[in-house]
């Protein structure tokens, strides 16, 4: 992972670990574009009551409205492997390089992204796996509502 990975990844985890600390689901994101975030969040879907509030949603929201030519020049950093919502709004923008933490926990959409031209690249970073374990072991009837179970 070089340097901006390492910084950006770290960047949707301080959002994850937000996330938990509010008692919601620890899953975040950036977007980057030219060496900057432009956006970042965290799942909100119990600290707002929110169906749509995911991560990345979160972070495509704050980034706010910008041209798609924005968009198809940026990365999106997510904790976790995106699902079909996320990857839908990720392949509706165009943002070409999607860098997961990883995906133990939850296998997205990766390959249909992929199917799309997105890059995907799953870094299988300890310490996003980490924050979902003990998520999953100490909050499960939550993690069952999020993923739909």
């Amino acid at each position: 992972m070089t340097a901006s990975h390492t910084e950006f990844l770290a960047a949707a985890r301080a959002e994850a670990e937000t996330g938990f600390a509010e008692g919601g689901i620890p899953i975040g994101s950036v977007i980057v574009h030219d060496g900057r975030i432009i956006g970042r969040g965290h799942n909100r879907r119990v600290q707002r009551g929110s169906v749509i509030l995911h991560g990345e949603m979160d972070a495509l929201e704050n980034a706010g409205r910008l041209s798609a030519a924005v968009y198809r020049e940026c990365t999106l950093y997510t904790t976790l492997s995106p699902c079909p919502m996320c990857s839908g709004a990720i392949a509706l923008y165009g943002i070409p390089r999607v860098v997961v933490g990883e995906n133990r926990s939850f296998m997205g959409e990766e390959g249909w992204l992929r199917s799309r031209g997105v890059l995907i690249e799953v870094v299988d970073d300890p310490a996003c796996a980490a924050l979902m374990e003990r998520f999953m072991r100490e909050r499960p009837g939550l993690w069952n509502e999020d993923i739909g179970r």
